[in-house]
């Protein structure tokens, strides 16, 4: 068996426009967007956005995206996310027990990403 693409589905929360932005802001290109769905790609690796909000489900779900420069993910969240008053909530780049080094964002939804830099 093969396994081509695993593409995830991200709840946009009760403001979809603002989830759209905040990604893009993120540096995720959109390459489709409706009423209820938007895919944003960036490099190989691609993500769902659906217009679709229901607390409990967005503050229990979780992502993680493994990047090969944990420092300039930093580096561009503190430069293009931080001053524009996106509902999110982050934390700087941190070695865990578990032997990974982290940022961990809360999106407009609530999710949480753990952005992870990959050994």
């Amino acid at each position: 068996m093969e396994l081509m693409k695993l593409r995830p589905f991200i709840p946009s929360g009760e403001d979809y426009p603002l989830a759209q932005r905040f990604f893009e802001d993120l540096g995720f290109e959109k390459v489709f967007s409706d009423s209820g769905l938007s895919i944003f790609r960036l490099g190989e690796q691609e993500f769902f956005l659906q217009n679709f909000h229901n607390e409990e489900f967005q503050s229990n779900y979780m992502v993680e995206l493994l990047v090969a420069d944990l420092d300039a993910w930093w580096t561009h969240i503190q430069k293009n996310i931080r001053d524009k008053r996106y509902p999110i909530k982050f934390k700087e780049p941190t070695l865990y027990p578990w032997g990974k080094r982290e940022i961990h964002l809360i999106d407009p939804a609530g999710v949480c990403w753990h952005i992870a830099e990959s050994r």
